[in-house]
């Protein structure tokens, strides 16, 4: 059993910097746990914490049923990754995967037996006799998981372990992370700011800011129903494209949004969400892979405007369109041919659109 409770946790530091704010969070046994958010946002802290490697100041971190306040690391069962591997340079990468099974004085048969086992699931068995400096970044990544894998830990930290390695690598080791998760049946604790990995890896997320818990909520629920305007633009590639415009009700299941340059017609469930919202200053939010090119949707569900820009990646290309003096970016499909200049008219998928409250950035559709 490996759940692990945080109950009104503050962290503060004698600066008066107030870096992790009443996080109430219970991360379930077993369970693959992402903390999701900008730099300085207090997710390595929260991580640090539950490694002990940062004391509490104020609340009740419990593993399972035993609060672990005043533990020490070495014993509360955890593992860590770190962003930097910490290797040994001098050792090799037999020697830095056993490390902490010396340290504990293991039996040496059994040592042999972990590491050779831990080396097969990663697939350096190959490499055990070199030293971190003959290796590259993904094959010590690998070891650095190596080591904490073969301490057999209740809990397994993960500290942006892959931030230091190329586009195409991370890709690859975020399907074995996914697969060790698996194999080991073990509790996952990673942090990271890359909304790829999160949206990958995590059976939950926990999108923070400044110390603050935004929302909690598997990927479907942060990316498709984001609690509020931070949480929306965290997620998605490009960003979700803002409007600024007010709510017109025009019956129990009938509303409009409206904007100087454009008025959209909203579906009747998201209609009967705002029936109380007449007039009411709002942000609306398209995502931008919620549109079609072909622009031959009704007047209520089109957006028009002149192509800014048209940029390949790949599959698809990022449209970037000039729309009541700001611009907006769309995903669209590589076939589209447009020139800068060119009017234009896409249409909006209004099932898929967000809702949010113009001053304080809060979902009017989500609770």
């Amino acid at each position: 059993m490996a759940r692990i409770s945080f109950e009104n946790v503050n962290k503060n530091y004698a600066n008066g910097f107030h870096a992790v704010k009443d996080l109430n969070l219970e991360i379930h046994d077993k369970e693959f746990l992402v903390l999701l958010g900008p730099s300085g946002c207090g997710k390595s802290t929260t991580l640090n914490m539950i490694a002990g490697l940062e004391e509490v100041s104020d609340g009740a971190l419990r593993f399972d049923d035993q609060m672990v306040n005043y533990v020490p690391p070495h014993k509360r069962d955890v593992a860590m990754v770190f962003q930097s591997y910490a290797l040994y340079p001098h050792k090799t990468v037999f020697d830095n995967i056993a490390f902490g099974l010396q340290m504990r004085k293991q039996p040496k048969s059994e040592i042999e037996r972990r590491v050779r086992d831990a080396a097969r699931k990663l697939e350096i068995e190959h490499l055990l006799d070199r030293r971190p400096g003959q290796l590259s970044g993904g094959q010590r990544q690998r070891v650095a998981l190596g080591r904490a894998m073969v301490r057999d830990p209740a809990v397994f930290l993960m500290d942006e372990p892959l931030s230091n390695l190329d586009a195409a690598l991370r890709i690859s080791m975020r399907a074995e992370i996914k697969e060790l998760h698996e194999a080991m049946q073990t509790t996952f604790v990673y942090v990271t700011h890359d909304q790829a990995e999160a949206l990958t890896l995590a059976d939950r997320i926990v999108v923070m800011r400044d110390g603050e818990v935004q929302q909690i909520g598997t990927s479907d629920d942060i990316y498709e129903r984001p609690a509020n305007t931070f949480v929306a633009s965290f997620l998605g590639n490009p960003p979700i494209n803002y409007i600024d415009g007010e709510i017109e009700v025009r019956g129990e299941a009938e509303a409009v949004f409206q904007h100087p340059s454009v008025t959209l017609t909203l579906p009747p469930e998201m209609a009967r969400k705002l029936s109380g919202a007449q007039g009411r200053r709002v942000r609306l939010g398209i995502r931008a892979e919620d549109v079609d090119e072909r622009g031959d949707g009704a007047e209520g569900h089109l957006i028009h405007g002149t192509v800014n820009s048209v940029l390949p990646v790949g599959s698809d290309q990022f449209l970037g369109m000039e729309f009541g003096g700001a611009e907006l970016f769309f995903r669209v499909g590589k076939g589209m041919r447009h020139k800068n200049g060119e009017a234009i008219a896409l249409t909006v998928d209004v099932n898929r659109l967000h809702v949010f409250d113009a001053e304080t950035g809060a979902s009017l559709l989500y609770d």
